[in-house]
């Protein structure tokens, strides 16, 4: 599933990704070179405005060309966007450096500017209303390439002539966080280094379809991420129709795991319900949810299906959200409708991504046929 990394940490390459390494590292990565300590920080710094090594003018030439030759300052480059005309949502296709690409995607909220990022280059789980996993996953993404796809965003904020660079996190694109655990688990602390970007943890989410044992290893972590879970059923019966997951964990011990997260971070668990005509959207199935659900510190953020068509799931009507997101109210849950965002930018995740590798305009880009 995933391909195997050098001694550098990096996909395939022989050069080193400098966007995977913490201030520290990097310096003692430029001192086996030669490089004094002060370098290291200043290419650090460099590296975390999104700068690429021609762009770092207070390095000699000399040593930026060296640099060039035996690393990769940025791993993750925006290769296709496109910005909603409803709400200014932008959808990134990033292309990155071995000719795969994932997606992202940039919204505009009252506190600030939020960027789902994807984890891994499709995905394996198999969720049948997810569109990212129908080639399954080629590889993982490092904790580097994780990062570079914020500075990537960040770096469009500013030629964009945005005073601000993202402030939320949301590990909700292609991939499960938590099938590439050891990269993400350094992409969060990365995000913590004192002269990097600095993105405070508490505005972070992330996704899971509900791999338990990784639950609970999270919690440990002392990284106070939200813990977002896919739940999209009442009970294992619904749940096993669309995720395979379901076969391996039963709901219930999804749901102990949620209860050790909220104890052992004192942080709500969201839950993830997207709902589908005919399967999981009918106001009994809401009072079972809630039934499930009561005493847990959560929330359910609701989310009308994106039809997939290769799945012949369909979404549903507005009313059926309404009545749904009412009953659960009724019983006591704490639920909002998801806003919807990016509708004529193929905004769903994996949808970009796939139409574009078959009709075959990113240019390197990997045909998934």
């Amino acid at each position: 599933m995933s391909e195997a990394l050098n001694e550098n940490g990096f996909p395939g390459k022989d050069r080193a990704e400098l966007t995977g390494m913490t201030e520290t590292e990097l310096a003692a990565w430029g001192k086996e070179r030669g490089l004094p300590a002060f370098r290291g920080k200043q290419i650090f710094q460099w590296i975390h405005r999104g700068a690429d090594f021609p762009e770092m003018t207070n390095l000699p030439r000399e040593m930026r060309e060296t640099l060039s030759r035996e690393a990769v300052a940025q791993p993750v480059q925006i290769a296709l966007r496109r910005v909603s005309r409803l709400d200014g949502t932008v959808k990134f296709l990033y292309a990155l450096t071995d000719g795969n690409c994932v997606e992202g995607v940039l919204m505009k909220y009252h506190y600030g500017f939020s960027l789902c990022i994807s984890t891994q280059v499709g995905c394996r789980m198999g969720c049948k209303f997810c569109a990212s996993t129908l080639d399954g996953c080629l590889r993982d993404l490092s904790a580097g390439e994780m990062l570079g796809e914020i500075l990537a965003a960040n770096r469009y904020l500013k030629e964009s002539g945005a005073e601000e660079s993202v402030s939320h996190v949301v590990l909700m694109g292609s991939g499960e966080p938590l099938d590439n655990y050891e990269n993400v688990i350094r992409f969060l602390r990365l995000l913590r280094e004192e002269n990097g970007i600095r993105l405070s943890l508490r505005n972070v989410s992330l996704s899971t379809c509900g791999l338990v044992p990784k639950m609970r290893q999270l919690a440990e972590e002392d990284l106070p991420v939200t813990l977002c879970v896919s739940l999209h059923a009442p009970n294992d019966g619904i749940r096993k129709r669309t995720m395979p997951i379901a076969n391996r964990y039963a709901m219930e011990e999804v749901l102990d795991a949620c209860r050790y997260y909220v104890k052992k971070t004192g942080r709500r668990v969201i839950f993830e319900y997207a709902l589908v005509d005919g399967v999981n959207s009918s106001p009994d199935q809401a009072r079972e949810l809630a039934g499930r659900l009561r005493g847990l510190q959560c929330h359910v953020n609701l989310i009308p299906l994106n039809t997939v068509k290769e799945r012949n799931l369909k979404g549903v009507r507005e009313d059926t959200v309404r009545r749904f997101l009412e009953t659960l109210q009724a019983e006591g849950i704490s639920a909002t409708r998801r806003r919807e965002m990016g509708d004529d930018i193929e905004g769903a995740c994996g949808q970009l991504r796939r139409k574009t590798l078959r009709e075959g305009s990113l240019p390197g880009a990997e045909n998934p046929e």
